[in-house]
C-alpha cells in the first residue's frame, strides 16, 4: 500500500466512523474518506438506548457468545481477544467519553446522552482530518487491473474519479440494492439480508383491552422450533413486545422470514415451571378456598393479566377457589405456562432496527475481516452476518469489528 494510502470507508454509522478514526490514529498520513449515503452521520447511533447510548455491557453472566449474537458468536469469540468490551470502555474514556454499567450490566455514557457521543466522535472525525462526505450513497465497487478501487455514487459527483488504495464497507442493515449485486459481482457471498429485533403482530379481541399489560419474567418459544426467549414481555396494541419477543425475533430472524412471519407462539407468563406453577396456584388456593378465583393470582401479574388469563382458560370470574377443582386447576397451569397465539406478522421497524444476513463469515478472513477473494477490502459491523439482542452488543460488534479492520489495514 502507497506510503499516503486513500482509504474509503462507506457508511457513516457507529462502525464506519470508529474503523475511520483507529485508521487515523494509527496511520496519521492516510487519506481517510467516510461515505455517508444520507444527511446525518451516525444517525442510529443518536438513537440507541433511548437517546442515552448503550455503548455495550459487561457481558456479566454470558457463559456463551451464543446468547447474545445468534449470528457471528464463533467470529467475535476470536476478535474479542483484539478488543473486546473492556477494550471498548478504555476507549472511550481515553477519548473523552467517561461510561458507568447500569445494573442490568447495560454500560453508557456518564452523560446519557447519544448526541454527546456522537458529537465527540464526529468531533474526532474533524480533528484528525478525516473527509466526511453525506448524501453519497454507494452504488457499485470496482477494481482496477492495479488492485485500486474505484467508487460509484448515486449523486454523480466527481468521487467517482478518485482512486482508493483500500475500501471498508461498513453500510448499516442491509437491503438488496445496487451495492450489494456490486459485491456479488465482485465475488463476495452475499446472505439475503432479513429483519431481526421487530415485535410480533396477533390478531385477537381478548388482547385489545391488555393493551400496556406487561410481565417481568416471561418465557416465549415457537412450538416445534428450539427457538426461545426470556424476559418482560408487553402487550401492545397490535400484539406482542419487550425483551423476551425481542430476543426470539432475534434467535428466529431467518425461520419467521422464511414463513412470511406467520407462526404459532407459545407464551409461559411466569416463566415457571409446570410443577412450579402448580404449586403456586394450590398454595393460592388453600389461602384464599372461599374467594372467587379473580381475587388473587399469583405474583408477577397484574390484576387485568390475571382475569384475561381466567377467561383464556374458559373458567367463569364468579368460581371460588373451592370450587376450581383439578379440571380447572389443570386448564389454568397450561394457560400460565403454555398460551398459544398465532403470529400474523411482524410489527413495525424499530429506530433500532437490525439485519440478519449480509456479507458471508465464509467470505471474510476471520483474523482481519478482509474479503477473501478481493483484496483490501474489509467489511466491518452489520454488512457482515453478524447481529445481536439487545443490550449493548450490536454496538460492541460494531467498535469490535471496526477495530480490527482498522489495524489490519495499518
Amino acid at each position: 500500500m502507497n506510503q499516503t494510502p486513500k482509504i474509503a470507508i462507506i457508511g457513516g454509522g457507529a462502525s464506519g466512523v470508529f474503523c475511520a478514526i483507529n485508521i487515523k490514529e494509527s496511520r496519521p498520513e492516510a487519506d481517510v474518506t467516510v461515505l455517508e449515503a444520507g444527511i446525518h452521520p451516525l444517525h442510529k447511533l443518536s438513537m440507541t438506548g433511548g437517546g442515552c447510548c448503550n455503548i455495550t455491557n459487561d457481558f456479566e453472566g454470558v457463559g456463551a457468545l451464543q446468547q447474545v449474537y445468534p449470528r457471528g458468536y464463533n467470529l467475535l469469540k476470536k476478535l474479542f481477544h483484539d478488543f473486546d468490551h473492556a477494550a471498548a470502555v478504555e476507549w472511550f474514556t481515553r477519548h473523552g467519553i467517561p461510561l458507568y454499567t447500569q445494573d442490568d450490566h447495560r454500560i453508557f455514557p456518564v452523560s446519557n446522552s447519544a448526541t454527546d457521543v456522537c458529537n465527540r466522535l464526529l468531533g474526532t472525525l474533524n480533528r484528525l482530518g478525516i473527509w466526511m462526505l453525506t448524501g453519497r450513497k454507494v452504488t457499485a465497487i470496482s477494481v482496477n487491473p492495479d488492485n485500486k478501487f474505484s467508487l460509484q455514487t448515486s449523486s454523480g459527483d466527481d468521487i467517482s474519479d478518485e482512486l482508493f488504495d483500500a475500501v471498508v464497507v461498513a453500510t448499516g442493515g442491509w437491503h438488496r440494492d445496487a451495492l450489494y449485486d456490486s459485491l456479488s459481482a465482485l465475488g463476495v457471498e452475499m446472505l439475503p439480508p432479513v429483519p431481526s429485533l421487530f415485535s410480533l403482530k396477533v390478531k385477537s379481541n381478548l388482547l385489545t383491552n391488555l393493551m400496556g399489560a406487561s410481565v417481568a419474567n416471561a418465557a416465549v418459544q415457537i412450538p416445534g422450533q428450539k427457538f426461545r426467549a426470556e424476559g418482560g414481555l408487553m402487550v401492545t396494541h397490535f400484539g406482542f413486545s419487550g425483551p423476551a419477543i425481542l430476543k426470539l425475533s432475534s434467535y428466529a430472524a431467518r425461520h419467521l422470514a422464511d414463513n412470511n412471519y406467520k407462526c404459532d407462539i407459545l407464551i409461559n407468563w411466569l416463566g415457571k415451571t409446570e410443577d412450579d406453577t402448580r404449586a403456586e396456584l394450590t398454595d393460592i388456593m388453600d389461602v384464599n378456598s372461599r374467594k372467587s378465583i379473580t381475587s388473587a393470582h399469583p405474583r408477577g401479574l397484574t390484576q387485568r393479566l390475571w382475569e384475561y388469563l381466567i377467561n383464556r382458560a374458559e373458567i367463569a370470574p364468579a368460581t371460588k377457589y373451592s370450587e376450581l377443582g383439578k379440571k380447572n386447576l389443570n386448564k389454568l397451569v397450561s394457560t400460565l405456562t403454555a398460551d398459544i397465539h398465532h403470529v400474523s406478522g411482524r410489527g413495525q421497524f424499530q429506530d433500532e432496527f437490525v439485519t440478519c444476513g449480509g456479507v458471508s463469515l465464509n467470505s471474510v478472513n476471520s483474523k482481519t475481516l478482509e474479503s477473501k477473494n478481493v483484496p483490501h477490502l474489509y467489511f466491518t459491523g452489520e454488512a457482515l452476518d453478524v447481529d445481536a439482542i439487545t443490550g449493548g452488543y450490536n454496538l460492541q460488534g460494531c467498535w469490535t469489528t471496526g477495530y480490527v479492520a482498522a489495524k489490519a489495514i495499518n
